[in-house]
């Protein structure tokens, strides 16, 4: 029997998935059960959205990935969370950033006090040069003018549309592979939120960033993302593929205002129930 004398040295799994959660749960406090066995996937490059309403848990899935649990007293305490391959609960947030993922919250949280010029710096790693700042920093002005022509602008005068712009592009100066965006549209008119989506779609094109997308507005969800997943009360109760979502007669009922479709005049009882929850 023959035996070489190289060891073999394993391939790497391309078949997975960028993103993988394995019936994830959280707990707060010890206590409330917050997310109860959440299964999800993201490839690279797509474009995946997190439906459901308030309460249903998509923020707490987000905060799961990103490891910001913590600070609210909360815990994965069951399942598996893999990003490029690698187990991610182990690791802190600032290493799950360096990992290549990165979480942009909820409300705009930006550094008030300072420029947007100042918020980019303040965002870019402390390893990367001089020069790779400059590039990253004309990047993000290219996808929002506004932010260059309110540079150097207190960052508390924005309007909400500017500061959210902001909130991305800060996200966009630790070069992800994955950015994770918490109601970007909460707060804005809808001109603004189909002018910030339709960014968000152009640097998924453009750099092959995989999105992923919390959002309570379905409707602007659905018209930009590949694939969705519908959280209820911490469980995933549907997914699918984003225009068969838009097809479906409760999601349009229940998530996309299907108003027109009951004529609640010539009937005398319409009580009309989730299939998932039968």
């Amino acid at each position: 029997m023959l035996t070489s004398s190289n060891t073999a040295v394993p391939l790497e799994d391309t078949a997975r998935p960028l993103l993988e959660l394995s019936n994830v749960e959280v707990v707060y406090d010890r206590v409330f059960l917050a997310i109860k066995g959440v299964s999800l996937k993201i490839e690279q490059g797509q474009m995946i959205a997190l439906l459901g309403g308030n309460g249903a848990g998509k923020s707490t899935t987000l905060k799961s990935i990103s490891g910001l649990l913590a600070p609210e007293r909360g815990l994965v305490t069951r399942g598996n969370l893999w990003f490029k391959g690698q187990d991610m609960l182990p690791l802190t947030p600032p290493s799950r950033v360096a990992a290549g993922l990165v979480h942009v919250l909820e409300g705009r949280r930006i550094f008030e006090h300072l420029t947007p010029e100042d918020n980019l710096l303040a965002a870019f790693p402390l390893r990367g040069s001089r020069q790779r700042y400059q590039e990253l920093r004309e990047q993000v002005f290219t996808y929002f003018p506004r932010l260059k022509e309110r540079a150097r602008t207190k960052s508390g005068y924005l309007s909400g549309g500017e500061q959210q712009m902001l909130a991305i592009g800060r996200a966009l100066m630790t070069e992800p592979e994955l950015i994770m965006l918490d109601e970007p549209s909460l707060g804005l008119s809808p001109l603004l939120v189909q002018e910030i989506f339709e960014i968000i779609r152009k640097i998924n094109e453009e750099q092959g960033m995989s999105v992923l997308l919390v959002e309570q507005n379905a409707t602007a969800a659905l018209a930009v993302v590949d694939y969705a997943y519908l959280l209820e009360n911490g469980h995933v109760v549907m997914s699918g593929e984003a225009a068969v979502l838009r097809e479906n007669p409760d999601v349009q009922e229940f998530y996309l205002g299907g108003a027109g479709k009951v004529d609640y005049l010539n009937v005398k009882h319409y009580r009309r129930r989730k299939r998932w929850l039968a």
